[in-house]
């Protein structure tokens, strides 16, 4: 059985897995052009009428949290594969600002 694990049989395994689900969720979807339920084509709103316009959310948070997240796990990263030293200390210390300054800043 451990022939399974050899990548070139684990991706065709894994492909025939991925043809297999695909094939039952073309099974259970609404066929295209039926619209006879109007429920089951459109998205569920909670009763309330949809947006008449696209919003358009600007980069500017989403740079944030993505900076806030690299300094964090790349710092943990280095922390973690370092030893207990006053360098070490230093560093997160200056990680921990470094957070600090990007949550209020």
């Amino acid at each position: 059985m451990e022939f399974v694990l050899y990548p070139p049989i684990a991706f065709v395994v894994y492909l025939v897995l991925v043809g297999v689900l695909s094939g039952v969720g073309w099974a259970l979807a609404v066929p295209a052009h039926s619209h006879e339920d109007a429920t089951k084509v459109s998205p569920y709103a909670s009763g309330e009428a949809g947006e008449t316009h696209q919003a358009a959310p600007g980069y500017r948070q989403f740079f944030v949290v993505a900076l806030f997240f690299a300094v964090l796990h790349l710092g943990m990263l280095l922390i973690g594969s370092s030893g207990l030293t006053l360098m070490t200390g230093a560093y997160l210390i200056g990680l921990i600002v470094a957070l600090v300054a990007l949550i209020l800043g």
